[in-house]
């Protein structure tokens, strides 16, 4: 009852909160890109708590307890860097363009609404298929906790994080998503050390798990391999996790639902710190939750699914404060990504679809109204899907979010270095890479096995920089092309520059000092206790 009662009054905050700030959101400009007015914190918040969900905190935590922590955390060394290279490489030449959403970008980049259409239509669709991933684990948690079917659960994640999302758009999200931030990662960082308590204390918890009979080779840097595992052979895995983590690596630095963060903004340094600071802190929670996930299989090897171990812990290992805080944070985490990605498919879908479509600008009131509506109609097409497609967490997340590194990445890269590419390279290698990955997926669906080196975001890689190369041999570029891109290589300066860069040049070092205390907690808390259980 505790626990339920602990989610009842969060969820009554967010909506309270959406509330409030609707009343405050008077122009388009403020409702999809908060006024441009984000401080380091929230924008750090809204990057962290868009990208961790329940694909992080329980698909991917059942992912560790059956058999890959040490894999993931490898996965994600590579994964945490696109907040830099996203930053630096495209995030703040996009917020430089004042767009409203990223598809914008596209179109105002190449001139062109049948490339704004293409990446309109691929957020939607790619965008949607992630949020139903995130409501279903949402709702198979709130249902595990209170007790209510998994239909009356999921109507009810529907109902919160559709309302404070309608009501304030990216205003509220951003908000929300800060608190969320907070909430989440103190639940991971106090859970640490309790887990390894109950799992035997230090450093025993972590040389029983790495010699673990029901979890042989737990803690290998490959994980659990073989014929009855996910994986093949030990470099199979760990190419798959580098394959991976560069994919989510793009992911993080071009995806909608995290460059969109850099338009909220308050200027260009407060874009950069805030991708320094999100990678410290992505970082940071994999560490302390995927090494204390490790050691649960010691004190319990047979949850399942295993998808629920994080819920199983704080629910019978930590006390029962903590485990209201942890339930509130995994649910805190679903929402704020709910929220993020129900905010950019509503957006997309009426500025960058209807109003192209229709060839017709709206007024802000209209587009207000317009942007309500299509958020209502969309989440209730989520809620439906979400009853009839079985829950699957990590998988539909994982696969959903490949489609943009494929799709998104060659174009978004190439629109800020290259002067040659053209618009048809541009609309065909988002439409290509966006099949190319969809077509994989499919091939494997039917049985036929792909090896690790051709993963489907591979092949949508490959065929999306293949249709740029080719596409951009067709057409010329433009006047306005080249003014447009000209435009945002300048560096705008503001009034307040020399303040500004005094502290953004302390940045590198903030990250070097962060890195070093990783590498020392790596070491204290797995190096070193395996290397006692060694022989």
């Amino acid at each position: 009852m505790i626990f339920t009662l602990g989610i009842i009054v969060s969820f009554v905050v967010y909506v309270l909160i959406g509330f409030f700030l609707s009343r405050k959101v008077k122009s388009s400009e403020e409702y999809y890109v908060s006024g441009r007015s984000g401080s380091t914190l929230m924008i750090t918040g809204t990057l962290v708590a868009s990208f961790l969900s329940t694909v992080s905190f329980m698909g991917e935590a059942g992912f560790s307890y059956d058999g890959y922590p040490i894999l993931l955390l490898i996965l994600v060394i590579f994964n945490a860097s696109g907040y830099i290279f996203g930053v630096f490489l495209f995030g703040r030449y996009l917020r430089r363009s004042r767009s409203l959403t990223v598809p914008e970008y596209f179109g105002n980049r190449f001139q062109s609404n049948k490339v704004r259409m293409a990446a309109a239509i691929t957020t939607v669709l790619g965008i949607a298929a992630y949020l139903v991933a995130v409501t279903q684990g949402a709702a198979v948690l709130l249902s595990e906790i209170s007790g209510v079917s998994y239909a009356v659960a999921l109507l009810i994640m529907w109902a919160v994080y559709s309302s404070f999302t309608i009501l304030s758009g990216a205003k509220g999200v951003m908000v929300n998503d800060t608190i969320m931030f907070f909430l989440f990662s103190v639940a991971t960082y106090l859970a640490f050390p309790f887990i390894i308590k109950a799992a035997g204390g230090f450093p025993e918890a972590i040389t029983k798990a790495s010699h673990l009979p029901a979890r042989p080779e737990l803690l290998s840097w490959h994980g659990i391999t073989g014929s009855n595992a996910y994986m093949g052979t030990p470099w199979e895995a760990l190419f798959w996790a580098v394959i991976m983590g560069l994919v989510w690596g793009a992911v993080i630095a071009i995806s909608p639902w995290q460059s969109s963060r850099y338009l909220m903004a308050k200027n260009e340094h407060v874009a950069i710190r805030s991708g320094a600071w999100a990678t410290v802190s992505i970082l940071t929670i994999y560490l302390f939750l995927h090494i204390s996930i490790s050691t649960i299989t010691t004190i319990k090897s047979d949850i399942a699914p295993s998808e629920k171990v994080f819920i199983w812990a704080a629910m019978n290992i930590v006390p029962t404060w903590l485990g209201v805080i942890i339930i509130s944070g995994i649910m805190a985490a679903a929402l704020s990504s709910c929220s993020s990605f129900l905010q950019l498919i509503g957006s997309s879908v009426t500025r960058d679809i209807m109003e192209q479509a229709r060839n017709k600008t709206y007024s802000d009131a209209q587009l207000l109204r317009a942007s309500r509506i299509s958020m209502i109609i969309i989440s209730i097409v989520i809620l439906l899907i979400g009853l009839w497609q079985p829950p699957s967490v990590m998988w539909i997340g994982y696969f959903a979010a490949t489609l943009f590194a494929a799709s998104w990445g060659p174009v978004a890269f190439s629109s800020i270095y290259s002067k040659k590419v053209t618009k048809e390279g541009a609309f065909w290698s988002i439409v290509v890479g966006f099949l190319g990955v969809i077509c994989g997926e499919s091939l494997q669906k039917f049985g036929i096995e792909l090896p690790v080196y051709l993963n489907p975001v591979i092949i949508g890689v490959i065929v999306s920089s293949l249709a740029l190369i080719i596409g951009s041999k067709f057409g010329v570029v433009t006047d306005a092309e080249k003014a447009f891109r000209e435009n945002i290589l300048q560096r705008p300066i503001i009034l307040e520059e020399a303040e500004e860069m005094v502290v953004t040049r302390k940045y590198p070092g903030y990250l070097m000092v962060g890195g070093f205390i990783i590498i020392i907690i790596t070491f204290a808390f797995y190096y070193w206790p395996v290397s006692l259980a060694m022989p």
